[in-house]
């Protein structure tokens, strides 16, 4: 079988796959936060951290209102990716001594982890589409705007603020 749980046979199977996997890998983000939260001295982005972990329970909400608009079981699959996303954020959060650098570390780590969500829902979205169940694409394209607005902040915070003290 490989990676997958299953086979994946058809669109349907792959969209299936695709759900599971990234309702993994929320629920995984969410058990991160607290976590990051807790070593952040940064103000603003312990605030973005905070702000993404109550928006990432919302998307754990949508994610399971859309297993049921598509009578499939509300389930998670291991997701590699994001296993790999956070476990290298562990190594390098241990690894840093200098308190600024970490916070620049983590924000990073925080970044990839966007970008792997940007990735997920993205694809979810065109292949529902192609389904026929843009109802379903529709419930994915605000957790999709969440997530890219997320990364901006990031980004924003990164340059203005974080990366400038780690330098």
């Amino acid at each position: 079988m490989g990676l997958f749980t299953k086979p994946i046979k058809t669109l349907e199977d792959l969209l299936v796959h695709l759900l599971q996997d990234i309702y993994y890998a929320e629920n995984q983000i969410t058990k991160a936060l607290p976590t990051m939260i807790g070593r952040t001295t940064n103000p603003h982005l312990r605030a973005a951290f905070e702000s993404h972990l109550h928006e990432t329970e919302g998307q754990i909400g949508r994610l399971e209102q859309v297993f049921r608009m598509l009578d499939v079981e509300v389930k998670g699959v291991t997701c590699e990716a994001i296993d790999g996303i956070l476990t290298e954020a562990k190594h390098v959060m241990s690894d840093i001594a200098d308190p600024d650098v970490l916070q620049a570390a983590m924000l990073a780590s925080a970044q990839a982890v966007e970008h792997y969500e940007i990735a997920r829902y993205g694809t979810m979205i065109a292949l529902l589409r192609q389904l026929g169940r843009a109802d379903c694409g529709s419930v994915l394209e605000q957790t999709l705007a969440e997530e890219k607005a997320t990364d901006e902040k990031l980004s924003k915070l990164a340059t203005a603020e974080v990366n400038r003290e780690a330098a």
